[in-house]
């Protein structure tokens, strides 16, 4: 088996209205979800994505207002990578600096033209510029937002994992994952998974500086599974490896199981299925609080705890 890409990446904010105008008013992705964190029912869970919210393309949220400022370092996930038309990047520091954004222009980032911004947390993004020749991400960009379909962010690119031990990372995304080492740049090690779904691409840094989880940084990244076959080999193979692997959870638009690589990233692998469209028609993907079965007696309560949210006509 090996590993195709990216499923989804897992962040933690502050504000919850600032974190949906900054990915759905800013960035332009769709809030394909509205839900609460399972484990804490008293706070949003944010979904944003393509048109339909397609495995590689998903950015989540867990917006605690009372967040502590975090901070990027070893065992953590740095920099969460999009990928963007390849002549989009002065549409985008455009953009962004009208929105009050500092952008800057990297005309050499791995090979390719990339803008790097961080959001109001200080979380760090980059939008990589890449030949637009994927009918069926070109498809699904969502266009109907504020960001013209012809600049549209597309998927993820990859993200880079900050570890202490870069060889022990490098191997197990060799040996485990079945990834492929590529040219990097400076200290940086890259690789890419085979074939072509999104958020193929994860580069090491080395950082011997210890991170502490917080608003403004990645929770953990999500790797694909497409069934539930292919999920449970996964998880009989690392808990072979020797690897502690949490049992299934389900997380209701897809199932999931949860590990630390050996850097201490936390990853997980979650399916496919079931989608975001388990429980709403596509066209109104996001525009209701959605809660599982066994939430719903308490629905009253939650959403009288939960702020209101206003997606509003963004420019």
């Amino acid at each position: 088996m090996n590993i195709s890409g990216i499923h989804h990446v897992t962040a933690i904010a502050a504000d919850p209205q600032r974190n949906v105008d900054f990915y759905a008013g800013v960035l332009g992705l769709r809030l394909v979800k509205r839900t609460v964190n399972f484990d804490d029912p008293g706070t949003y869970h944010f979904y944003f994505g393509d048109a339909v919210g397609s495995p590689g393309t998903i950015m989540t949220f867990f917006p605690w207002p009372r967040a502590v400022a975090g901070s990027s370092g070893s065992g953590m996930v740095g920099t969460t990578a999009f990928s963007i038309p390849r002549d989009s990047t002065a549409y985008w520091i455009e953009r962004l600096s009208a929105h009050g954004l500092p952008a800057h222009l990297l005309n050499d980032w791995s090979g390719r033209a990339a803008v790097a911004v961080q959001d109001h947390d200080g979380l760090e993004l980059l939008l990589v510029a890449e030949d637009d020749d994927d009918d069926d991400a070109r498809a699904a960009a969502w266009g109907d937002g504020p960001v013209p379909a012809d600049h549209a962010i597309r998927s993820f690119h990859g993200v880079t994992l900050r570890v202490a031990d870069p060889e022990l990372t490098a191997r197990f995304l060799m040996d485990v994952f079945g990834m492929s080492e590529a040219p990097g740049e400076g200290p940086h090690l890259r690789f890419t998974a085979p074939g072509n779904s999104p958020g193929r691409v994860i580069e090491i840094e080395p950082s011997d500086e210890a991170g502490r989880g917080g608003r403004g940084t990645v929770h953990h990244v999500a790797f694909r599974a497409r069934t539930d076959e292919e999920q449970s080999r996964w998880r009989d193979m690392l808990s072979e490896a020797g690897h502690s692997v949490t049992p299934v959870l389900d997380r209701q638009y897809f199932r999931s199981i949860y590990f630390r690589e050996p850097g201490g990233v936390l990853f997980e692998i979650a399916t496919d299925a079931p989608g975001f469209d388990h429980d709403e028609e596509a066209e109104s993907l996001g525009t209701e609080l959605k809660l599982p079965s066994w939430l719903e007696p308490r629905r009253t309560a939650i959403e009288e705890i939960l702020p209101p949210i206003e997606e509003k006509s963004y420019v």
